[in-house]
C-alpha cells in the first residue's frame, strides 16, 4: 500500500514509523529541510501522562482574568477580528465544565499511557540517547493554585496513577537544586513515573531508523492540495524546486498541526484547530548543583524547566490570536522568571536561545485520530501541547487503522465524530 505522510514533526513520522513496520510503502511530505523544525522542535520535552491535562478546566477562565494584564503571565490573548477565533473561545468555554473537563482528561490519558506503553517497547528495540530523565514534579507557589488542581487530583485517584501530594521540604528532597529557590514552594505534586526528552532529538533519530526501514522523506515541499476524485483522495499536490507534482496515493495522512485545517477545509472536513503560540528557552547549565535532575512545572505560571543533558528548557506560555510565529518580549520574560525563581543560578538568562511554536488545540484538548469522512484520507491532529507525550501511540493507532488491524485501545472520543454530533 502507497502511503503518504503529511508533516515531519514528531507525529507524522511516529506515524510512518508504524506504517512501514506493518508494510506500507511509505513516503513523508515536510515543507521544511529536516524533521521536527516546527512545533516539535522547541516543546517542553515532558512526558506526562498522568498529567496530561485539558487547557479547558474548571477554573481556567477566571484564571485567565486574573493573569491578563499582570507582566508576567502564563496567557497572552490578543482579540481579533478572526470569527474562527470567537468559534473556538465559544466551544472551549463549553468544555470548562467539570464532567466535561473529568471525560476530556481521560480521553487524553488513554492515549498518552498507550503512548508511552509504545515508546518504552520501541526503545527496546532501538536504544539510543534522547536526553532522557524519569521523573515530574509539580510546583505550587500558592493555596490558589492548589485549589484548581483539586479536580485534576480527583482524576488521578481514581484512575489510581501513582502519585504523591508533597510538602515543600520533600520537593527540596527531590529536586535538590530548590535549595537556592528565591521562594520555597508552597507545596508539590510528584509523579515518578513520568518522564522527559528532548523531542526534536528523538525525532531526528527516528527518521533515521525510518529511512534505514526504507521511509522517503522529501524536504523542502510544500503541500498545495489534495486530489479527491468521487469521494476518495487520490493524490497529493505538491510543489517544491521540482515545480508543480501530483504524487498519487492508496492512503493519505494528515499530520500537518494547524495547518492541518486549511488543507481539510475545500474538502468539507472541518476540524476546530486553532494554533495556541507556546515559547521556550533552552540554556547551558552553569552550575551542576544548583540545577534541576529532571522535568518540573510550576503550576501558577504554567512553564515547565526540563533538563536535557547539560542543557536546560524553560517552555511555556499559551499565546492566543496571533498566528505568525513571531517571539513576544513579555513571554519571554515569563519564561525567565520562572527560571530566576527557582533556579537562579543553574543558567545564564544572557545565553537563552528563544523558540516559538503554534500548538494545534482542540478546545477539549483530545486530539483528532482516524477517518476524516474522506476515503484513503486520515487525520493525526489536534495534539496541542502535548504531541510528543502522545505521538508513538497516536501513530500506531492510525497505521492499525490503515492496515485494517484493530487498535489496541479504544477511540471513543477520540475521533472527528466527537464534533459531529
Amino acid at each position: 500500500m502507497k502511503t503518504i505522510v503529511l508533516g515531519g514533526g514528531v507525529i507524522g513520522v511516529a506515524t510512518a514509523f508504524y506504517l512501514r513496520q506493518q508494510g506500507c510503502e511509505v513516503c513523508v511530505i515536510e515543507r521544511e529541510p529536516d524533521v521536527a523544525l516546527s512545533t516539535s522542535f522547541g516543546n517542553a520535552g515532558v512526558i506526562a501522562p498522568g498529567y496530561v491535562t485539558p487547557w479547558a478546566a474548571p477554573g481556567m477562565p477566571a484564571k485567565i482574568l486574573k493573569y491578563l494584564f499582570k507582566p508576567a503571565s502564563p496567557l497572552i490573548f490578543r482579540p481579533t477580528v478572526d470569527p474562527a477565533q470567537w468559534r473556538w473561545i465559544a466551544r472551549w468555554l463549553r468544555e470548562c465544565d467539570l464532567e466535561r473537563f473529568r471525560v476530556n482528561k481521560q480521553r487524553m490519558q488513554r492515549i498518552a499511557y498507550y503512548s508511552r506503553e509504545c515508546l518504552r517497547a520501541f526503545r527496546e528495540c532501538h536504544p539510543f540517547d534522547y536526553g532522557r530523565s524519569q521523573g515530574y514534579l509539580q510546583l505550587f507557589r500558592s493555596e490558589y493554585d492548589v485549589e484548581l488542581a483539586q479536580p485534576a487530583l480527583a482524576v488521578l485517584r481514581d484512575a489510581g496513577i501513582t502519585h504523591r501530594e508533597v510538602s515543600a521540604e520533600q520537593c527540596v528532597e527531590i529536586e535538590p537544586g530548590l535549595r537556592w529557590a528565591r521562594q520555597a514552594p508552597l507545596a508539590g505534586l510528584y509523579l515518578p513515573d513520568d518522564e522527559a526528552g528532548d523531542c526534536a532529538r528523538f525525532t531526528r533519530e527516528l527518521r533515521a531508523i525510518c529511512e534505514r526501514s526504507g521511509v522517503r522523506f522529501r524536504f523542502d515541499t510544500r503541500v498545495t492540495s489534495l486530489d479527491v476524485q468521487g469521494g476518495t483522495a487520490r493524490a497529493v499536490r505538491v510543489e517544491s524546486e521540482r515545480g508543480a507534482e501530483s504524487l498519487p496515493a492508496d492512503a493519505v495522512v494528515v499530520a500537518l498541526g494547524v495547518d492541518s485545517a486549511a488543507l481539510l477545509a475545500p474538502l468539507g472536513v472541518k476540524v476546530p484547530l486553532y494554533p495556541v503560540k507556546g515559547y521556550s528557552a533552552t540554556l547551558p547549565v552553569i552550575d551542576e548543583e544548583k540545577s534541576p535532575h529532571a522535568a518540573l512545572m510550576d503550576e501558577s505560571l504554567k512553564t515547565a524547566i526540563t533538563r536535557f543533558g547539560n542543557n536546560l528548557r524553560v517552555a511555556g506560555t499559551a499565546e492566543l490570536g496571533n498566528r505568525q510565529s513571531t517571539l513576544r518580549e513579555q513571554a519571554l520574560q515569563t519564561l525567565l522568571k520562572v527560571l530566576g525563581d527557582w533556579f537562579p543560578h543553574a543558567a545564564n538568562p544572557t545565553s537563552a536561545h528563544f523558540w516559538v511554536g503554534r500548538r494545534p488545540m482542540t478546545p477539549d484538548g483530545a486530539p483528532l485520530l482516524g477517518p476524516s469522512g474522506v476515503g484513503n484520507l486520515w487525520l493525526n491532529v489536534g495534539h496541542g501541547s502535548t504531541g510528543w507525550a502522545m505521538s508513538m501511540g497516536s501513530g500506531r493507532v492510525v497505521a492499525d487503522l490503515i492496515t485494517q488491524r484493530r487498535p489496541e485501545i479504544d477511540l471513543d472520543g477520540l475521533t472527528l465524530t466527537r464534533y459531529r454530533k
